[in-house]
């Protein structure tokens, strides 16, 4: 097990971000065109209706590799002295963060392309469960850093010397 993440981990994790944050601040054009598709109407093709298909096919892509690198490479080990409850915590959080931003890219694109109603209403369903852990990641890693003191954020911002 690694002592930290690797260059590319990192670099992964930060991209995937601020992917994930343009996705929501920028998701108004495709709000309006969901909404004609559920009328049976032809949505508009704006470029940020273009660029939020285009942001989550890019996100999918990302976390698949991501993943791919967590498991050829694995991560660095919660901290021992971390108090289980945390851990099942942190574990938690960041496999449903993963799954997430797998499976709603899927059920947009599905929604979209497909004209999907119910895939339409699981990705809103996630839009809220990512959010709500998207906040317990960053309340989680403040936490760890600054009232157990546990570096835990030095580890996305230094690579693990490979």
């Amino acid at each position: 097990m690694p002592n930290g993440y690797s260059k590319k981990q990192i670099r992964l994790h930060w991209i995937i971000f601020v992917l994930v944050v343009l996705q929501f601040v920028l998701h108004e054009p495709m709000s309006d065109s969901w909404e004609l598709i559920k009328k049976g109407q032809e949505p508009v093709l704006r470029p940020l209706v273009v660029q939020h298909v285009v942001g989550g096919l890019m996100i999918l892509a990302l976390v698949i590799w991501r993943l791919s690198i967590r498991v050829k490479r694995g991560a660095p080990a919660l901290p021992k002295e971390e108090h289980p409850v945390l851990k099942g915590l942190a574990h938690l959080s960041h496999w449903v963060l993963f799954a997430m931003l797998i499976f709603m890219p899927i059920s947009g694109a599905i929604a979209v392309f497909g004209e999907v109603i119910p895939a339409g209403n699981a990705h809103e369903v996630m839009k809220a469960i990512i959010l709500l852990f998207m906040a317990l990641h960053v309340v989680g890693a403040i936490f760890q850093q600054f009232v157990l003191k546990a570096n835990i954020m030095g580890r996305m911002r230094t690579p693990d010397p490979e």
